[in-house]
């Protein structure tokens, strides 16, 4: 299956161009670094380029202080991985090794060089991408996050650093090495998150973590912007691509993670251009490099709560937690959620059992175990191919008779043919059982009640558009998805009933619910954008 960067073990080396240095060297300035100083220490912004002329860097672990692996940087090479291009923090320190030389670009110098020089771009994004992609498989990182796998605190945490390929490393509260006992004692032996290796992350929320690795982007009141995007799923990255490489700015909040619903999808196989599959959140993911490479900046996790119209054609988006948002257009991109269960309760036992994503952070707790996928879509479908490969077995619960006519007929012939799933027509859950933990379930098919044991119950039936936010400015269908185009009188297909205000993807009223759709969709939309904010 596709993946997110190359192998950089294997990846060969390839010396900038004589030109390309040439050009950064003009932008740059020259600085010398003496033997054991420090580059980069961790949570320094990565706000500068560094190209070695002379001399050998090396990594640091973040908990012994000494050289991390055997590979260091030295004369041809550069300092740097996917932060570098949202402006992030260092994960990792650097430190000279001996007399080194480097020329040293402002980051906004640079990335204007590189949005100039498009092959110097292609090769610095691939050598980022590549090292981001080893820093998160060796998960090798000052961020620590401490606490049982069960904790659902715990779980918020792994899940927003792991669906935005964030490297980390996992301890549990009664881990028996060297490192596990020293990071529980200065944790008091409660969850937490350490940054670098003493500072405590507190409260242990993927908002503070954000913050400490200046994911966040600290809005203040009225930053402005063209276009505002809420919603990082297919649909607003791809319309987060197109509005820079028009040169428009934009703007992407995302209350979660990025890639939305699809990056709960562990695989998909009928994404042109991705023969072996790729999962939703490594499609997404590349198409925030894109955008990030044409100067779209991400605000996550923080929220949309209201937006309104203000006098002078602006629209004002107000986020939780403060600060406020002027932008002259507005994309709906917020997709949809999964329903609840219609049972009491069902909140009891999210993440502590019952889960509305099915990746590597879900799976976990599938090992051992019999998992059970409740839904006849695609993305149940897809969940429970993917949880097949750990569960003891996988049970699909569908309430319809058949599946051919909710999900691809590919899908349905490999489930049918994995041994290890049994889906169940006709049937529903009833009811939750449990402790601090889900244990077992009753499930009901027809007049027979009976009782399934499990610990992972993967909910995704039915959902609901995000669009209570809107504030009543734009029209609704009686579902709650937003009506554009000839439906409502609108200028342009992929405009609301609100001059300005366009929506894209699943939370658009009759568009199609694929992943393809919802990126060709926020592909397209932008032209419409574009001419909307030119006109007089």
């Amino acid at each position: 299956m596709e993946g997110i960067g190359a192998d950089l073990e294997v990846m060969k080396r390839v010396p900038l161009a004589a030109e390309h240095i040439d050009a950064i060297r003009a932008i740059g300035r020259e600085r010398s670094y003496g033997a054991g100083e420090m580059m980069a220490r961790i949570g320094d912004p990565m706000d500068r380029f560094l190209y070695v002329v002379e001399g050998e860097i090396e990594v640091l672990d973040p908990y012994s202080e000494k050289r991390l692996g055997d590979v260091t940087l030295g004369p041809g090479q550069f300092v740097g991985e996917l932060s570098f291009l949202s402006g992030g923090n260092y994960f990792l320190a650097m430190r000279a090794v001996s007399r080194t030389v480097t020329i040293e670009v402002a980051r906004e110098a640079m990335l204007d060089l590189m949005a100039r020089v498009p092959e110097l771009s292609d090769h610095i994004i691939t050598v980022f991408a590549a090292r981001r992609q080893q820093l998160v498989e060796r998960r090798s990182s000052s961020i620590k996050v401490i606490g049982s796998e069960l904790d659902p605190d715990i779980q918020k945490v792994g899940a927003f650093l792991s669906r935005n390929h964030i490297p980390f490393e996992s301890f549990d509260l009664d881990g028996s090495d060297e490192e596990a006992m020293q990071l529980c004692k200065l944790v008091d032996h409660k969850p937490a998150v350490i940054f670098d290796h003493d500072r405590k992350i507190e409260p242990p929320t993927p908002r503070e973590v954000a913050r400490a690795l200046n994911m966040n982007l600290d809005i203040g009141d009225d930053l402005r912007t063209d276009i505002l995007i809420v919603g990082a799923g297919p649909a607003g990255v791809a319309a987060a691509v197109n509005a820079g490489a028009e040169g428009l700015s934009a703007l992407v909040v995302e209350d979660t993670a990025i890639g939305g619903q699809a990056g709960a999808s562990s695989r998909i196989e009928n994404y042109m251009g991705f023969p072996t599959g790729i999962s939703g959140a490594d499609l997404v993911f590349r198409g925030q490099i894109q955008a990030l490479r044409f100067g779209t900046c991400f605000a996550m996790p923080r929220r949309v709560e209201r937006l309104s119209a203000e006098r002078d054609g602006l629209f004002c988006a107000t986020l939780d937690g403060g600060g406020r948002i002027l932008a002259r257009s507005i994309l709906v991109a917020t997709g949809v959620q999964y329903h609840r269960l219609p049972l009491e309760r069902p909140e009891q036992f999210e993440n502590a059992g019952v889960f509305y994503a099915a990746t590597e952070t879900e799976a976990r707790f599938c090992r051992n175990t019999d998992a059970v996928v409740v839904g006849g879509g695609n993305s149940a479908g897809q969940a429970a191919m993917y949880l097949s490969r750990v569960a003891h077995r996988v049970h699909i619960l569908v309430r319809g008779d058949k599946l051919s006519d909710t999900m691809s007929s590919y899908l349905v012939q490999r489930l049918e043919a994995q041994p290890k799933i049994e889906i169940h027509f006709g049937t529903e859950v009833t009811a939750l059982h449990g402790g601090d933990h889900l244990e077992r379930i009753t499930i009901r098919s027809g007049d027979a009640v009976s009782i399934l044991s499990t610990r992972a119950l993967f909910v995704m039936i039915g959902a609901s558009p995000n669009t209570g936010w809107l504030s009543d400015l734009v029209e609704l269908d009686s579902r709650g998805f937003v009506k554009t185009g000839k439906a409502v009188g609108a200028q342009r297909p992929l405009e609301t009933s609100r001059q300005g205000i366009f929506a894209v993807g699943d939370v658009r009223a009759g568009s199609v619910k694929r992943v393809a759709s919802a990126a060709g969709e926020g592909s397209v939309v932008v032209s419409g954008i574009y001419e909307f904010l030119g006109e007089p």
